[in-house]
């Protein structure tokens, strides 16, 4: 008896140039982000601190919000786990590189260091907290999308970045810095709160963006998915 041919997966024009965008992102968020403190001086609010990692973030979160609303669920996991093996490998290199004798003549050690060279501890929870925040953000959203037949995308985007960084910041700081003395327990909590505000600020601020490129992909794809029969299981990489 004749087998039928199994039905081709649907092919997309420009799913994995976002998926590529979002893991170039995710690892500049860990490898150029964390090794700077920068201060803003803010009207009404003055001066402002805050990690330059958050500047990236919030940008991997709209990639994450781009996939699951135009792709949906399962092609989103997908490049979850992608950005999670690139991020794996760039931290395990950097340690490798920043271990290496430096030669004699070479004085730049000291500053290597620093910029690359984190803490087993602090890249262990940015990649817990990265796995847990974007599966929330990607889950949120997809349920969201169902629950509103499509409409107001505004709600998904924004109220998804807000569970998802949620989860982020209550991981990621407490597992990174909780009992080190770098950033004093006390004022853990606050710093928390910080970022993460900053962060869904800088996401309600790309709405329009997201808006714009989520219109022009589900037209140049055809595609406008809804994930009615998904296994959201996180621990698969099935479409």
């Amino acid at each position: 008896m004749q087998k039928t041919p199994p039905h081709p997966q649907r092919q997309y024009r420009y799913y994995e140039f976002v998926m590529a965008a979002f893991v170039v992102v995710l690892v500049c968020s860990n490898l150029i982000g964390p090794a700077k403190i920068a201060q803003l001086e803010v009207p009404v609010l003055g001066a402002l601190t805050f990690g330059a990692g958050v500047l990236f973030f919030p940008i991997s979160y709209v990639f994450g919000d781009i996939l699951t609303e135009v792709y949906g669920y399962a092609r989103s996991r997908r490049v979850i786990w992608a950005g999670f093996a690139g991020l794996a490998f760039a931290s395990f290199m950097a340690w490798v590189v920043v271990a290496l004798p430096p030669a004699p003549f070479w004085q730049n050690q000291a500053a290597y260091e620093v910029a690359f060279g984190q803490a087993w501890r602090v890249a262990a929870a940015s990649m817990a907290a990265y796995f847990c925040g974007e599966f929330v953000n990607s889950f949120t959203l997809a349920k969201m999308k169902i629950a509103t037949g499509g409409r107001w995308l505004w709600t998904r985007t924004i109220g998804s970045t807000i569970l998802g960084e949620g989860v982020d910041s209550l991981l990621f700081y407490p597992l990174a810095f909780y009992g080190t003395g770098i950033i004093p327990d006390e004022k853990l909590p606050a710093v928390m709160l910080a970022q993460f505000v900053a962060k869904v600020g800088v996401e309600a601020v790309f709405t329009p963006v997201t808006y714009a490129v989520v219109g022009w992909l589900k037209r140049a794809e055809r595609e406008d998915f809804y994930d009615r029969d998904t296994d959201f299981t996180p621990f698969s990489v099935k479409v």
